[in-house]
């Protein structure tokens, strides 16, 4: 069923620019950023401006206290600490929570207001928690209500970087990715990109060491560079040049596993290589078989220098399909790998020789557990 050799001359491709998918850096959202440009231009900041506006606030919410207490209860006092730990830094979150603190204590020694111990020892454990939190925060940069979105254009990046290009008539990818226990960030990720004009796709599918949130860093960096390294060379020099790359970060956890996948859709010859990753998974639709392509043996990316990884050349026809995916979908505590192909396989042959669903269907029908990123790569032929 393989093809030898590359032919390479099949799909010859012009580089592209390996810098086409970087990063830029993460702006803020319009209503937050106009409005910290106007106090810019009045000579004044905007933590200042809203640290002084929240300690009113909470002078403000003392005297309704005393005064107005069925409208103004103490509770308001926790609402104020909140926004400080949104909207502030550290030192206007500190200021905030002092202010918060001492007017506690004057309502209680006063009797303006009957807090009671359980309440007292609430306000203390808010204003703790509060202020670890933006420490946290700020720990990583990020810095009040902009953080937050940051975090969130981060993530779209990251998707982005992971979207299929548009391809001709007769060619459909279908991916799903889950991350371990629903969190917002994966360690496993896509990259696709088309070269020599459209005629050629490549698709990597990476995983990342580590999982969900732990890895959604190292994944962020990678899908940018990987994505900038696909389709700027030969198909082959990929995995090395990825490899090299890893090498180069010097992290303490800087492995990766991943597959490359290379198809001139033109003829439909194709070109898979794994770097510590399980293999992918050939449809053939004349017989309805499943191929396991061969090219175990590579390893994982940033351990090795000069490492060799293995290439299955073989040939999509009308109707077959090639399936790449991580070892979230195939592995469970105390079970062979080699099981859980075959129930991968087993789905499959359910649901994707029957044409009965797609990468979301493979991927539920599998059920793998949420304990690990899971991700699937459905490449068709029609």
């Amino acid at each position: 069923m393989r093809q030898a050799g590359f032919a390479a001359t099949a799909c010859y491709r012009y580089p592209r620019d390996v810098t086409s998918q970087g990063f830029g850096a993460p702006r803020r959202p319009d209503s937050v950023r106009r409005i910290a440009v106007r106090l810019r231009r009045a000579g004044l900041s905007f933590q200042l401006v809203v640290t002084a506006a929240l300690v009113l606030l909470v002078l403000a919410a003392g005297v309704g206290v005393d005064q107005a207490r069925a409208w103004v209860p103490s509770s308001v006092l926790l609402l104020l600490l909140l926004t400080a730990a949104f909207l502030l830094r550290l030192v206007g979150t500190v200021v905030v929570c002092a202010v918060v603190a001492a007017e506690v204590v004057f309502l209680e020694l006063t009797g303006r207001a009957d807090l009671g111990p359980g309440a007292l020892i609430v306000y203390g454990l808010a204003i703790v928690a509060v202020l670890a939190f933006v420490r946290g925060r700020e720990k990583l940069g990020l810095s009040g209500a902009a953080g937050s979105h940051m975090l969130v254009d981060l993530r779209d990046r990251l998707e982005a970087h992971g979207r299929i290009p548009s391809l001709p008539a007769g060619w459909r990818v279908d991916r799903a990715l889950r991350s371990a226990y629903a969190e917002a960030f994966s360690g496993d990720f896509v990259v696709a990109a088309r070269a020599e004009g459209g005629r050629l796709l490549e698709i990597a599918l990476v995983d990342v060491s580590g999982k969900g949130q732990a890895a959604g860093v190292r994944s962020l960096l990678l899908s940018g560079a990987f994505g900038g390294l696909l389709g700027a060379m030969p198909h082959e020099q990929f995995l090395p040049a990825a490899n090299e790359y890893l090498l180069r970060q010097d992290w303490d956890e800087g492995f990766a596993t991943a597959v490359h996948f290379a198809v001139c859709l033109d003829s439909g010859q194709f070109w898979v290589s794994t770097a510590g990753h399980p293999p992918a998974v050939h449809l053939h639709a004349g017989s309805g078989l499943f191929e396991v392509v061969d090219t175990q043996g590579g390893p994982v990316l940033g351990v090795v220098e000069e490492p060799a990884f293995r290439t299955h050349t073989g040939t999509l026809l009308p109707g077959d399909a090639l399936m790449l995916y991580t070892d979230g979908m195939v592995e469970t505590p105390g079970s062979d790998v080699d099981l859980g192909i075959d129930r991968l396989i087993g789905v499959a042959e359910l649901v994707v020789a029957t044409r009965r669903g797609g990468a979301e269907a493979v991927l539920a029908g599998v059920r793998a557990g949420d304990s690990d990123d899971r991700a699937l790569v459905l490449i068709y032929r029609d």
